[in-house]
Formats: structure tokens, C-alpha cells, sequence
């Protein structure tokens, strides 16, 4: 279905090309997997096989590129579009309906298709992409994760035989992410549909996906099954990809002589068995009195150990604050019943009640759609309540511009590029600092302090847009910490980035916490909720559905899939070993390679 041969490609006015002597073939029927660090050239490849490039970026390409028998540099973009569908990675390039009804048809009508067949396929495609109902629903009043949606929802309506997604669940919750790609497993076999994929999550992948293909600074550097590459953690790190944390138990277990390679877990099943066949005592501990009182005498001190920070994860929030008698600390925002509603007929929010004080690290989290962004967005006041109160600082927002609140308020967008207006990095962050009214050496100083603290320097005098997502977004993070905010509420702070990307992300935002900032944070990934927020929101439909330490909602498995959310994969192993672990939840590998540790020394 797809032949590329020697493919070498070099943007306009680039020095150095973004794919070098690209070789590949994909035959019919097959689900590859496009994999590797920001920056490889993973987008651009996806672009070369439906002719945007070169028909409409144009620039220096070699090679040949040929999908279902056509000649993509010699064939229309609107031809290749009947045997090739594109997804791109930014679903607003691609969304063009002024309602979701009228998105999902525009494809269809361009080929002059039956009104009611029209109608019939739009229905069946927008269920399978879970937007069931919202037809008529405004696109600008989507929420990224269903504008995600809807793009691939007007590339499925099409009925391509080849289908290209370039990170199309960035942006979803946990359970929207793994129905999308159900969707794809079964168009797949029933319809024999060619996949090629671009993601930097696998866990969902791990046993759909037929090949993997890794990019690195445009070169193809690795191809094989996946089971291989999943395995090699090193090898996952030197390519920039986010390793399973399950296989990062068994990796640890592998490195000390407890499995062979082959025996490193890939998902959460395995990973059980891998522990129980090592914990050979505890397969019958229901049976032996002794044993209870030892597994019991065990959680217990692991329990201890936790909450007094003896193991790498250091949790001391397992203390419960009413035990240490903490003083209380300033409110920084409080919310009281909270009602928004946009154009449409239905409030976002209902009734909101909510409390946040200051230098706490707070995760929001809940599918799409529930209201999330929209809540945030009224702590700053980019939205004012339809009905209720909020108090910022003391201050009502009604009462308050935003440009006032941004001083004490920082907020970051989901998508980076709303809010880069500049020309250079630098001055991006001066941009805010001016509007701030801050002259002269000030806004010198605090640039420089910025640029430094946040990795950017070396891209001073750069456009913005010519770097990737992940250091656009860092830029975006970089133009409010210019103006030294109380509160910084980051939404999505680690789409598109690839795992180096995330951890250095995470590690200026753990910076900016340790420092005494408040951090509000909006996330769909699940691990990095629980390993660095030390109070987890979860907002359905407009409420607050449940709210405690990531270990307390966390242990909630069937509250929180009915909220479309997935419990991390280490909670979702910890639950299933409850017999073992009692009530603890790890949230982080380490711990289980430190439980097995404290075993070999025997029983606490």
C-alpha cells in the first residue's frame, strides 16, 4: 500500500534536512507504529505520504513516494484523500464546520454524496469516535479533547484504505484514548484498513500494533516487533520514548537476576503473575494464620515507611493533616457555587464548591468535555460566572480585569501557540513584562533569570515556530514565569513532548512548587498526576465528582471509569495485589523493586 524509496526532505530556507534516506514498505492490511523523540521528523514523514509535501510546503524532496499505486508528488491531495486519510497532530488545522454535524460532512460533500447517506454515515462515524448527540453542538465550544475527536471523525467518514494519525489521542482522557484505538484495531480487521501510526504512548498499543518504526534526526534507526523495543528500556530512553512502567518493574527485576528478558511484563496481567510467581508465600496466604499476620505486619510497615518518605517516592502526604495539626494556610482561591454556561442550551459547570490554598499542587482531572479548562479559566478571570462566586486573592473577579489578576495569576494554554505573539523567544517574554508595565533593566533581568531557569537561552533569538510543540510549550510556560505569578494553573503541560520533553517539564514545574508557587494543573496522563500532584481533583459534568492524594482517588477503579478515567497502570497492579500490598498504593517502580528488597531481608 504504501512504497517509499531513499525519501530525503528539506523544508524551505532549512539547512539540514528533516528526513534523510527514508527506505520503507508497508503492505496492506498492516498497523505500523511511528515512534521517537521531538524533533525526529515524525510529522514531516506523515505530511510527504498525502502530498502536502511537497505540493503545498514545498522545499527540497527526493526520493519517491508512492500510496495505492499513485505517484504522491505527481497526485492531488484531493485525489490521494479517497485512499489516504490524514489526522494531523493540531486537530484545529483541520476543523472547518461551523457545528460538529457540519465538520464531519464537509468531506462527503465535497464528493457528492446522497444528503441521507450523508446523514447515516456521519451518525455511525461520530458514535464510533464517541460524540454520539453533539451534531448540532458549536465547534468553538469543544473542548481540545473533543475537537481531537472530531478530526478523526471527519478522516473516518471518509472510509480511507490507508489512515495516518499523527498523535491523535494527545489530547483525550484515558478512556477516550483507548476507544479510539479499539475504533482503529477493528476497522482494521473487519475492513482491512493500513494503519500507520505516530504516538508517544504505548500501553495501548502494546498488543495492536504489528511493527515499530523509530526516527531519529530523520533517519530510520530501529524497525522491529514491538515486544523487542518495549522491553529494552535503555534503548527506549536513547530514542526519547516513554518506557511502561510496568516494564520498568520487570527491567529492574531483569537487571538483578530475578527474570530473564524475556520475561519482562508488558502489561498489567503479566506484571502480576511476574510478582506472584516471585512471592511464591503469599499465592495461598488466605490459608496460613501466620502468614496473614506477617502480610498484615508488612503493609503495615510499608505503609509507615511511606508516609515517613524511607522510599524514593517520598509521599509524605499519607499523613493525614488533621494528625500533624498544620497551621492553616491563605486561601488563594475559593470558588462558590460556581455555575458557567456557554451559547448553548446545557451549563458547563453546576454548581461548583471549591477551596484551593496557597503552595498546594493541584491535578484536575476528568474526560473531556467535563469542565476542566472552563473552571480554570474563571481563576484567572478569562470567564466570569453565569451564576456564583469566585475569589481570587481576596478579590472577587467580577470586581477584577484579567490583565490585573496575570499578576498574580499565570495561566498556559493548552495549545502553545494561542498565546505566542513574538517574533523571537526573547521577545515573547518581553511581550507580557511590557504590558505589565515593566521598563528598562527589569524586564533585562527577569528575562535573562527565565530563559536560564527554564533551558531556553540557546533559543533567544529564535522564532517560535520554528521549534517543536514540546519547546513551544515551554515558551509559553517561560512568558508567565517572566512575570513571577503566585499561581500558575498549566493545562496540558506535556502534549506532543516526547519523554524527555515530559520530564524536564515536570521537573521545572516541581522546581517552581518546591519554591512556593501553587501549582494548578490539567492532565489526561494519568502517571504524571499521581507522581507529582499531592491533591487530585476529578471533575464530571461540571462537579466535583471526588477529590484527595493521588493514592485515595486513585483506589477508586470503578468510580473513576465511569468518570472515563484509567487509574494509573502501577495503581491498577497495586489493586490487583491487594492481597499482597493490603491497602497501599505504589505509584512509582522503585517501590515494587524496594518491597522485594525488604522480602529478601525477610518478613518486616
Amino acid at each position: 500500500m504504501i512504497e517509499i524509496e531513499e525519501l530525503t526532505y528539506c523544508y524551505p530556507n532549512s539547512i539540514d534536512p528533516s528526513l534523510k534516506n527514508i527506505s520503507l514498505t508497508v503492505e496492506k492490511g498492516k498497523f505500523i507504529l511511528i515512534m521517537g523523540s521531538t524533533g525526529a521528523g515524525k510529522t514531516t514523514f506523515s505530511l510527504c505520504l498525502n502530498g502536502l509535501i511537497p505540493q503545498l510546503l514545498e522545499g527540497n524532496l527526493t526520493g519517491q513516494v508512492s500510496v495505492a499505486g499513485k505517484n504522491v508528488g505527481k497526485t492531488k491531495v484531493q485525489v490521494l484523500s479517497k485512499v489516504l486519510g490524514l489526522v494531523q497532530q493540531d486537530p484545529e488545522t483541520q476543523i472547518i464546520g461551523r457545528t460538529v454535524e457540519e465538520d464531519t460532512a464537509f468531506g462527503p460533500r465535497n464528493f457528492l454524496i446522497p444528503f441521507e447517506e450523508i446523514k447515516q454515515i456521519v451518525n455511525q462515524t461520530l458514535e464510533k469516535v464517541r460524540l454520539k448527540g453533539y451534531n448540532h453542538r458549536l465547534t468553538e465550544e469543544l473542548s481540545g479533547g473533543e475537537k481531537q475527536r472530531l478530526a478523526i471523525a471527519g478522516v473516518l467518514v471518509m472510509e480511507p484504505e490507508i489512515l495516518v494519525l499523527d498523535e491523535p489521542t494527545s489530547e483525550l482522557d484515558p478512556i477516550g484514548r483507548s476507544e479510539i484505538y479499539a475504533t482503529l484495531d477493528d476497522l482494521r480487521w473487519k475492513k482491512d484498513l493500513t494503519i500507520l501510526l505516530v504516538e508517544h504512548s504505548i500501553e495501548e498499543l502494546v498488543h495492536k500494533v504489528d511493527e515499530v518504526v523509530v526516527l531519529n534526526q530523520g533517519e530510520v534507526v530501529w524497525r522491529g516487533v514491538p515486544t523487542e523495543l518495549f522491553r529494552n528500556i535503555p534503548l527506549l530512553l536513547q530514542w526519547g520514548i516513554k518506557p511502561l512502567p510496568v516494564s520498568q518493574i520487570g527491567w529492574d527485576f531483569y537487571e538483578k537476576g530475578w527474570i530473564s528478558f524475556a520475561e519482562i511484563p508488558l502489561d498489567i496481567p503479566s506484571g502480576e503473575d511476574m510478582i506472584r510467581t516471585l512471592l511464591p508465600k503469599y499465592r495461598h496466604r488466605h490459608t496460613n494464620t501466620n502468614m496473614n499476620t506477617c502480610a498484615d505486619t508488612h503493609s503495615q510497615g510499608l505503609a509507615l515507611g511511606l508516609a515517613q518518605g524511607h522510599t524514593p517516592g517520598q509521599r509524605k502526604d499519607l499523613i493525614s493533616p488533621q494528625k500533624l495539626h498544620l497551621p492553616k494556610k491563605e486561601i488563594v482561591v475559593q470558588v462558590s457555587d460556581l455555575i458557567y454556561q456557554y451559547n448553548s442550551d446545557q451549563p458547563v459547570l453546576r454548581g461548583v464548591n471549591l477551596t484551593i490554598e496557597a503552595g498546594e499542587f493541584v491535578a484536575l482531572i476528568g474526560q473531556n468535555g467535563a469542565g476542566k479548562t472552563t473552571l480554570a479559566k474563571h481563576f484567572n478571570g478569562l470567564l466570569k460566572p453565569t451564576r456564583g462566586e469566585v475569589i481570587v486573592g481576596g478579590r472577587n473577579i467580577l470586581q477584577c480585569d484579567t490583565s490585573d489578576l496575570s499578576k498574580t495569576i499565570g495561566y498556559v494554554f493548552q495549545n502553545p501557540d494561542h498565546q505566542i505573539f513574538s517574533v523571537t523567544v526573547e521577545k515573547e517574554l518581553e511581550f507580557g513584562l511590557k504590558n505589565a508595565g515593566f521598563r528598562g533593566e527589569e524586564i533585562k533581568e527577569r528575562v535573562d533569570e527565565v530563559l536560564q531557569y527554564t533551558g531556553l537561552d540557546r533559543y533567544r533569538s529564535v522564532h517560535p515556530y520554528s521549534l517543536g510543540k514540546g519547546e513551544r510549550q515551554m515558551i509559553a510556560v517561560a512568558s508567565i514565569l517572566v512575570l513571577k505569578p503566585k499561581v500558575l494553573i498549566i493545562d496540558e503541560p506535556t502534549t506532543g513532548s516526547d519523554w524527555a520533553g515530559v520530564q524536564t517539564m515536570m521537573a521545572l514545574i516541581r522546581k517552581l512548587h518546591a519554591a512556593g508557587t501553587t501549582i494548578i494543573m490539567i492532565s489526561h496522563d494519568m502517571d504524571l498526576v499521581a507522581q507529582y500532584a499531592k491533591r487530585v481533583i476529578v471533575i464530571k459534568e461540571g462537579d466535583i465528582l471526588l477529590e484527595g492524594t493521588p493514592q485515595d482517588v486513585f483506589s477508586k477503579e470503578q468510580i473513576l471509569l465511569d468518570s472515563a478515567i484509567i487509574p494509573p497502570q502501577l495503581c491498577r497492579l497495586s489493586f490487583r495485589l491487594k492481597d499482597i500490598l493490603g491497602d497501599v498504593t505504589f505509584i512509582e517502580s522503585s517501590e515494587f523493586t524496594a518491597m522485594f528488597e525488604r522480602e529478601k531481608r525477610g518478613c518486616l
